[in-house]
């Protein structure tokens, strides 16, 4: 408690970490480039709602347009910044907040794909660090309102990842995994480049495949010709990261070496693929 937290994009997954922080009580403010999503949260708070399982809930939070963030300079200085935006947006959004900065504070990018470098190249990588949110699953419908399509990871699946980029556990990277926790389960790496990758090749498995298509993960998932590229796109991804040397984790519930059989037409691997995706 007493740490400042800035949310540097408040949408689906900054919103939903973060709209869990508020209602623990921790001191967030939110900064975002949708100006109606801004307004809407200072007008009713940020709603958070999931598909399964779990009560919705709204918090009153503290929005502010990216024009707004200056005023940041007349505050007392951040303590811990997530930078929740598209890999696009990483450098903006880092040099926005690192002139309000503590000296002892940090970055931390809750995002996809590797943006640890960028952010690095910005605010030094002593001041980086990366946390990972696995099969989260989060959207947001409207402004004002951050969707879970499905209930909480819990015990059964480990959602975020928190690391320091040279591997070591510290407090601060303890204290990411708290403030990401209550949201849903957490823990500390000791592989954030791994998880990252990892996390890399489940995105390269669904996210073009369901881009180019039109077709939700699901639908892609029943077509069989659609099924067998996606493991194909795992498999090259998977070797690629083992290539550059990454010890990769877990991907889509299956260890990676069967994925990657399976997409060099392994038919034990794809079986045991196909049952553990369906």
């Amino acid at each position: 408690m007493g740490r400042k937290i800035a949310i540097v994009g408040a949408g689906a997954v900054g919103g939903y970490a973060g709209a869990h922080m508020v209602q623990a009580g921790e001191d967030v403010t939110f900064i975002d480039p949708w100006p109606e999503h801004v307004e809407h949260m200072r007008k009713h708070g940020l709603r958070v709602t999931h598909a399964m399982d779990v009560a919705e809930f709204s918090v009153p939070v503290r929005a502010l347009h990216v024009t707004d963030a200056q005023q940041l300079a007349k505050e007392e200085p951040v303590d811990i910044a997530f930078v929740c935006m598209k890999s696009y947006d990483t450098a903006w959004a880092t040099m926005l907040i690192r002139q309000y900065l503590a000296p002892d504070g940090y970055v931390v990018s809750l995002q996809n794909c590797m943006n640890e470098e960028t952010i690095a190249g910005i605010v030094g990588w002593g001041k980086t660090l990366g946390c990972i949110a696995s099969s989260i699953t989060v959207n947001l419908p409207e402004p004002g309102h951050i969707h879970r399509g499905a209930g909480k990871g819990g015990a059964a699946h480990t959602v975020f990842r928190a690391g320091e980029v040279h591997g070591r556990i510290t407090a601060r990277a303890e204290e990411v995994c708290r403030l990401v926790g209550f949201s849903d389960s957490a823990k500390v790496t000791s592989n954030l480049w791994g998880e990252r990758w990892s996390k890399l090749v489940a995105n390269v498995m669904g996210n073009g495949l369901s881009a180019c298509t039109g077709l939700p993960g699901g639908e892609v998932l029943q077509s069989e010709p659609l099924r067998r590229f996606s493991t194909r796109l795992g498999s090259e991804a998977i070797r690629v990261g083992q290539a550059h040397g990454y010890q990769l984790e877990e991907i889509l519930h299956l260890p990676p070496e069967t994925i990657a059989r399976a997409g060099e037409g392994d038919e034990a691997a794809m079986r045991a693929c196909d049952e553990q995706r369906f």
